[in-house]
C-alpha cells in the first residue's frame, strides 16, 4: 500500500483536476450507487408488500383481525430498531461489501417464507426476522455512501436510492396486480406469490452483489490508482474521512461525544414525530382505508386501500396507488439536488414539513374521500422530501467515522420509536373512524418538525459564525487533534 499513500499525498494540476471529477463520481454514480438504490428498493417491496397481499387476500385467509394486522406491523420494528445501532458500528469492520449484501440474501430468503405460511403464528415469526435483518440497511447504505461522497455531493445520492421507495410503492402496485393473475398456480393463492416471487428475486440479486460492490475508494476495482487518490483525497479534505485511519477506530469516547451532540438530538425530534407520521396511517387505513396522510412505512402497508374505498378494486386499485408514489420520487429527486446545489438542508426540510402539514390539514378538515386520497400527494411528497434531507443533515454533520455511525444510528432509532408508538396511540386513544384526536396531534407533531429544524438551522449557524472567529486567531497546527466536526475548520452544512 505504500505506493498507494504515496499517490495520495500527490498534488493534483487544474487540468488532472478537472478531468477527474468529470469521472469519478460517475464511477461511483454507475458502479455503487445503483446498488445502493436497488437494496433499498427491495427492503422497501419486501417489507411494504404486506399491503398488497392484504388486498389480495391475505389477511382474511389468515383469519386475522384489524388489530392483529396491527400487531404484525410492530413485531417488524421492534428489531429493525434493536439492530440499527450495533449493525452500524459493526459495518465498517466487518466490511460493508460482505454485510449488505449478507443482509440482502438472508432477508430475501425470510421474505419468500412468508409465500408458504399457514397461520398467523408463521406471519409474526417471519415478519420478526424480516425486521431484524432490515434494521441496519437503511443507516447503513448512508454511512456506507459517506465512505465515498464528499458532504456536499452526499443527499442527491441519499435521496436516490431513498426515492426508490417511493418508486417501490408505485412498482409494487403494478407488480402485485399482475402476480395475483398467478392465483392457485401450484395450489398456492396469489397473495403468497407476491411474497414468494418478491422475495426469491431479493435473494438472488443479494447473491449476485456480493461480487460487485466494493469495500471503499481505496478498493474499488472500477478506479484506477489516480482515481483512488483523488477520491480519498477528496474526501480528506471535506472531512469526510479522517486524515489517519487510527482516528476512524472504535471509540467508545467517541459514541459519548456523539450522544452529547446537541444537533443530533435537535433532528433526532424531528425525526421521532416524522416516524409518528410515518406509521399514522397504517392505523387509521386499516379500520377507514380511505384515510391518508404524511406517511413513508404506513402508506407502504395501507396506501393500496386507501384507493379501494374509492370504488376500485382488486388489480385496478392496485394500480391506482401508482401515481401518488410516483409524483413523490420526482419531487424528491429535485429537493435533493436543489439541496446540494444550495448547501440548504435545513430549508428544504422545513419547506417540505409544511407540505406534511398540509396533508394532515386536508385530511383533518375535509370528508370527501377524493380530497383525502388528493392529500397523499402533499403527504407522501413530503415525507419523502424531509426524511433523506434530514438522515444527510445528521450524517454531514457528524465525523469521525464512530461519531457519525452513532449518530446515523440514533437518528434512525427515533424515527422506528416514533412510529412504533404512534401505531398504539392510534389504537388506544383515538377512536375510529376519523381519528381526530390523533389527526390533531399530528398536525401538531408537523409544527414540531419546523419548529426544531429552524432550532437547529439557527444553532449550527451560530457555531459556524464562532469557528469563524476562531479561525482567525489561531492556526490549524495549534488546535488539539481529534476534534473531529468540533474542530474550528470542520464547518457545518446548514
Amino acid at each position: 500500500m505504500k505506493e498507494l499513500e504515496d499517490l495520495k499525498a500527490e498534488s493534483f494540476s487544474d487540468t488532472e483536476h478537472t478531468a477527474l471529477e468529470a469521472t469519478v463520481w460517475k464511477k461511483l454514480d454507475r458502479w455503487v450507487l445503483p446498488f445502493c438504490t436497488m437494496f433499498y428498493l427491495l427492503s422497501f417491496l419486501d417489507r411494504g408488500n404486506i399491503s398488497n397481499a392484504r388486498v389480495a387476500g391475505m389477511q382474511t385467509a389468515l383469519k386475522m383481525s384489524n388489530y392483529e394486522y396491527s400487531v404484525a406491523l410492530t413485531v417488524t420494528y421492534v428489531p429493525y430498531i434493536a439492530s440499527e445501532f450495533p449493525s452500524n458500528l459493526l459495518l465498517k469492520y466487518v466490511g460493508p461489501n460482505f454485510m449488505l449484501p449478507a443482509m440482502v440474501a438472508l432477508w430475501g430468503l425470510v421474505a419468500t417464507m412468508q409465500g408458504v405460511i399457514s397461520n398467523y403464528s408463521g406471519l409474526l415469526a417471519c415478519r420478526f426476522f424480516l425486521g431484524l435483518l432490515e434494521g441496519g440497511l437503511f443507516p447503513g447504505l448512508v454511512l456506507y455512501l459517506s465512505f465515498f461522497y464528499p458532504r456536499e455531493r452526499l443527499q442527491i445520492r441519499v435521496t436516490t436510492f431513498f426515492a426508490s421507495a417511493s418508486l417501490s410503492g408505485a412498482f409494487s402496485g403494478l407488480l402485485a396486480a399482475a402476480i395475483e393473475g398467478m392465483n392457485k398456480k401450484g395450489g398456492r393463492p396469489g397473495w403468497a406469490w407476491i411474497f414468494i416471487l418478491e422475495g426469491i428475486f431479493t435473494l438472488v440479486f443479494g447473491i449476485i452483489s456480493f461480487f460487485f460492490l466494493p469495500r471503499s475508494p481505496e478498493k474499488a476495482r472500477f478506479f484506477t490508482r489516480e482515481e483512488q487518490s483523488y477520491v480519498m483525497s477528496k474526501l480528506r479534505q471535506d472531512g469526510a474521512v479522517a486524515d489517519d485511519d487510527k482516528k476512524d477506530a472504535f471509540s467508545w469516547v467517541e459514541i459519548r461525544r456523539a450522544a452529547k451532540s446537541i444537533h443530533v438530538w435537535l433532528l433526532a425530534v424531528p425525526l421521532f414525530f416524522n416516524g409518528k407520521s410515518i406509521i399514522f396511517y397504517s392505523l387509521t387505513l386499516t379500520d377507514y382505508p380511505h384515510l391518508s396522510g404524511a406517511t413513508l412505512y404506513g402508506l407502504a402497508y395501507f396506501e393500496p386501500s386507501i384507493v379501494a374505498s374509492l370504488g376500485y378494486a382488486g388489480n385496478h386499485a392496485q394500480l391506482m396507488s401508482v401515481p401518488p408514489f410516483a409524483v413523490a420520487f420526482v419531487l424528491s429527486l429535485i429537493s435533493a439536488f436543489v439541496s446540494d446545489r444550495y448547501h440548504c438542508r435545513g430549508y428544504t426540510t422545513i419547506f417540505f414539513s409544511v407540505f406534511e402539514l398540509i396533508g394532515f390539514s386536508m385530511f383533518y378538515g375535509y370528508k370527501s374521500h377524493h380530497v383525502r386520497y388528493a392529500s397523499l400527494f402533499f403527504s407522501i411528497s413530503g415525507t419523502y422530501c424531509t426524511a433523506p434531507a434530514l438522515t444527510t443533515w445528521i450524517a454531514n454533520n457528524s465525523a469521525p467515522h464512530v461519531r457519525r455511525a452513532t449518530a446515523v444510528a440514533i437518528a434512525f432509532i427515533h424515527t422506528n420509536a416514533g412510529g412504533i408508538l404512534a401505531t398504539w396511540l392510534l389504537g388506544s386513544l383515538s377512536p375510529a373512524p376519523n381519528y381526530t384526536k390523533a389527526t390533531v396531534t399530528f398536525i401538531i407533531m408537523s409544527v414540531g418538525m419546523v419548529v426544531f429544524s429552524a432550532l437547529n438551522l439557527a444553532y449550527l449557524s451560530r457555531e459556524n459564525r464562532l469557528k469563524a472567529e476562531k479561525r482567525e486567531k489561531m492556526s490549524k497546527e495549534e488546535e488539539p487533534d481529534g476534534l473531529g466536526d468540533r474542530s474550528a475548520w470542520f464547518v457545518y452544512n446548514l
